[in-house]
């Protein structure tokens, strides 16, 4: 450990939000991130979400020191061979009639790439977005945005619209408990349909929340978005940032649930760690998007590295059989949870699908309060245990731990990761007793 970087860490860095370690970090590889004083952390989390094949996988790796060789960026205007090749390893994978693709760095980018194409098309500038939802921080992105960070930036992107999410265990406008009828869904339409300026433009929204609290859709859920839309003319648009490429046990959201989006976002569990992410769409809608003049220009857009780095993540994916991986290695997990549910009343609800599940903590079953101080101190307890886990912890949704490991973890280290939560909350129960 070097104290005097960690002092500079404290020094000179802007503190960007979240939760910071006061550890600093030396490497990561599979599922294990190193210290600045040589421990090993196991990785509940896939970085922020990204290393969908594991920290440092030989195959990215590979893909990275080509591109050293070859090249790591060009003029927009030129379109590298590793783009194009990205692209059609994508046109594979993705539900009809989606196939056009444009590749920018973050999941902010391609969401405003997304609602910047909704509006040119329909030609309106109205977006509903789901309460608890988390599309970016930039400006239409930040403005779809309701999980959390929005007070005191000043005025947001005009026409945005909040639906009540679709969340059965704490439901938003208390009518359901543990069964959503889509009375939130009616609701929020109809108060959209009174507060409209009669300019809808696009519908964005997680097929699962995740930032929010892992809410799944309930049955008909995201079939009633796709009718929503086109009865108002609006864009069905599906940020995939999280759900994408195997970590629900399917290719995307989209495919497992059959509902498809008239323009996909993907971002995270594209790049593998590296900087990517794609706005999709239609040959329709690319056309007209075209027609109208569609900008979307930006200094790394159709960067070389980063599409062959995707373009590894994909066919790693392929070779391993990770999608189906995380149907079982998911399984295995969730009953491992399920089973600390059983001893620990702490836990409302174990919830999700593959390898994005969510634990609710409360303080007991029946009121269903949120336990803030629990998944505090237990979320440190792992971390000094080696378990590096992510909670989400927002008054009126409640304390839920977001658990999204590689879809490379081992049965022997989800063994381990299960070891240390129950030890922790153990601990992190006495602990809270003797306060």
């Amino acid at each position: 450990m070097d104290p005097n970087l960690r002092a500079a860490a404290k020094d000179l860095m802007i503190r960007y939000g979240g939760d910071t370690f006061p550890n600093l970090f030396r490497s990561a590889k599979g599922t294990i991130v190193t210290d600045d004083e040589g421990r090993e952390i196991l990785d509940f989390t896939s970085g922020q979400m990204c290393s969908t094949i594991g920290h440092n996988h030989p195959a990215i790796v590979k893909a990275i020191n080509q591109s050293c060789e070859s090249a790591l960026h060009m003029f927009s205007g030129m379109v590298p061979e590793p783009v194009v090749k990205l692209a059609q390893k994508l046109e594979d994978w993705l539900p009809a009639p989606l196939r056009k693709s444009l590749f920018v760095n973050t999941g902010s980018e391609s969401n405003e790439a997304a609602l910047r194409m909704a509006k040119l098309v329909t030609g309106g500038y109205e977006v509903i977005a789901l309460g608890g939802s988390w599309h970016g921080t930039t400006g239409a992105s930040a403005a779809a945005s309701f999980a959390s960070d929005r007070r005191g930036y000043g005025p947001k992107v005009p026409g945005n619209h909040v639906l009540p999410e679709p969340n059965a265990y704490r439901c938003p406008i208390e009518h359901c408990r543990d069964a959503c009828d889509l009375t939130c869904l009616k609701v929020g339409l109809r108060m959209f349909d009174m507060a409209t300026d009669a300019a809808p433009a696009a519908l964005i929204a997680e097929p699962v929340i995740s930032a929010g609290g892992v809410i799944m859709p309930p049955e008909g859920y995201l079939e009633a978005l796709r009718d929503a839309c086109d009865a108002r003319g609006m864009m069905l648009v599906f940020d995939e940032a999280q759900t994408a490429f195997g970590r629900l046990g399917a290719k995307f959201a989209a495919t497992k649930w059959g509902v498809v989006p008239d323009i996909m976002a993907v971002s995270k569990t594209l790049g593998g760690g590296i900087p990517l992410a794609a706005t999709i769409t239609s040959d329709e809608i690319e056309e007209k998007a075209h027609a109208a003049g569609f900008t979307y220009y930006t200094s790394h857009v159709s960067d070389p590295m980063p599409a062959a780095a995707g373009l590894a993540v994909m066919e790693t994916i392929e070779r391993e059989n990770l999608i189906e991986q995380a149907t079982t290695r998911g399984a295995y997990l969730r009953r491992g949870l399920e089973t600390l549910q059983q001893k620990y009343e702490a836990i409302g609800e174990v919830r999700g699908e593959g390898l994005l599940l969510g634990v609710e903590l409360v303080k007991d079953r029946e009121s269903r309060a949120p336990h803030h101080e629990l998944g505090s101190v237990t979320t440190q307890r792992c971390f000094e245990l080696g378990l590096s886990m992510n909670i989400r912890r927002r008054p009126e949704r409640g304390s839920v731990w977001r658990i999204a490991p590689p879809l490379t973890v081992s049965e022997d280290e989800l063994d381990r990761g299960l070891a240390i939560l129950d030890e922790a909350l153990s601990d992190g129960l006495d602990q809270l007793a003797r306060t």
